[in-house]
């Protein structure tokens, strides 16, 4: 029995699929504003507990236990038995839900990055198992290996391939068009600026404890991670672009049927790993900084989720949303979040600032 915190996203649509496999019954729903959806996944799965964004659509649900918010969520949390809950929640949004849950005693299957990126350093990661093909990637390979080095992958985003000059006049349609995933709007924007792939690195360093972390591109998406182990060898794994294999691990612990279709070798072709440059990914000028002061991710995330508003709303151009994220972590460099209620309060300080 499961708790599912964004059910109506691409991660809750799979996590639900493979519940259903595996017969793994719903006793919550969360979702944002896709009441039509939410609706036929009430049907299906029949939850004791929903919640949604806004109270405004809380008549459209078809439920008689509907919870609303941020506080509507936490008071779900609290009434569910369920000992796992799923955050597939988007954003800032989710580090709340991932407090509680930990502070409840639950497990956290984790989709939402942003609540390790944001307070890491503040959160039991041994509550957390991640549902990340990277990071799943990684504990794969691992198996209580001594380790040199850990590489995660990045697909290059939507604009990988374009002329430098041409990304300036870039929309917000173009940087939708991701070469190999099917995701939200959220994430595949972070992933056209590289801002997904800095976030993941602090999550490895949480999840890993280790420092040694880098990300290069592999357009195929087909390797997900690297290890590079004491012994000198380097082991990869490699899957289908499909997200239901982690959520199955994360789910189920451990999984002995075939979730995905089998890679064929010898259709693969080339793989080539190529570097992330920071003349086409500004953001990554940060990176050895940001992992060597970790709590640092708060302003990233504020920064960067008030300037992809900023260019959906047509306010400031694809590289402008890394140069508002850059001014903004220069400027608070200096905080020190010792409590989620300085998170919470820096969070706050860092959107104005942006805003301004």
């Amino acid at each position: 029995m499961i708790v599912l915190l964004g059910s109506t996203g691409s991660i809750g649509v799979n996590t639900l699929q493979i519940a259903s496999r595996f017969n793994i019954n719903i006793e919550a729903l969360v979702a944002g504003n896709n009441i039509a959806l939410l609706n036929e996944q009430i049907a299906a799965c029949k939850p004791k507990y929903v919640a949604i964004g806004s109270c405004a659509d809380r008549h459209k649900v078809n439920h008689p236990k509907v919870f609303c918010g941020e506080e509507g969520i936490v008071e779900l949390l609290s009434l569910c038995k369920s000992q796992t809950v799923v955050n597939a929640l988007v954003g800032y949004a989710g580090l709340r839900p991932t407090v509680e849950s930990i502070k409840l005693g639950k497990r956290v299957a984790l989709a939402n990055k942003e609540s390790l990126v944001v307070a890491g350093h503040l959160l039991d990661t041994s509550h957390i198992t991640p549902i990340d093909s990277e990071h799943f990637g990684l504990w794969y390979l691992l198996n209580h290996r001594q380790i040199n080095k850990l590489y995660v992958t990045a697909s290059g985003g939507a604009f990988r391939d374009w002329d430098l000059g041409d990304i300036k006049k870039a929309s917000f349609a173009d940087a939708l068009k991701h070469p190999t995933w099917s995701m939200g709007d959220k994430i595949t924007i972070d992933s056209a600026t590289m801002t997904n792939k800095l976030f993941e690195l602090l999550e490895a360093k949480w999840l890993f404890d280790t420092n040694n972390i880098e990300a290069v591109i592999e357009k195929k998406s087909i390797v997900h991670a690297l290890a590079e182990f004491k012994d000198g060898s380097t082991t990869a794994h490699l899957a289908n672009v499909d997200m239901k294999l982690p959520i199955a691990f994360a789910l189920r612990g451990e999984v002995s049927e075939e979730i995905l279709e089998p890679i064929d070798i010898l259709s693969i072709g080339t793989i080539e790993f190529l570097p992330i440059e920071t003349s086409r990914y500004p953001i990554w000028q940060i990176k050895d900084h940001l992992l060597n002061n970790p709590h640092l991710g708060v302003i990233v995330n504020a920064a960067n989720e008030e300037a992809i508003n900023a260019f959906k709303s047509g306010k400031c151009s694809f590289l402008g949303m890394s140069d508002m994220v850059l001014s903004a972590y220069k400027y608070f460099e200096n905080i020190l979040p010792q409590t989620i209620e300085d998170i919470v309060q820096i969070n706050n300080e860092v959107r104005q600032y942006v805003k301004g």
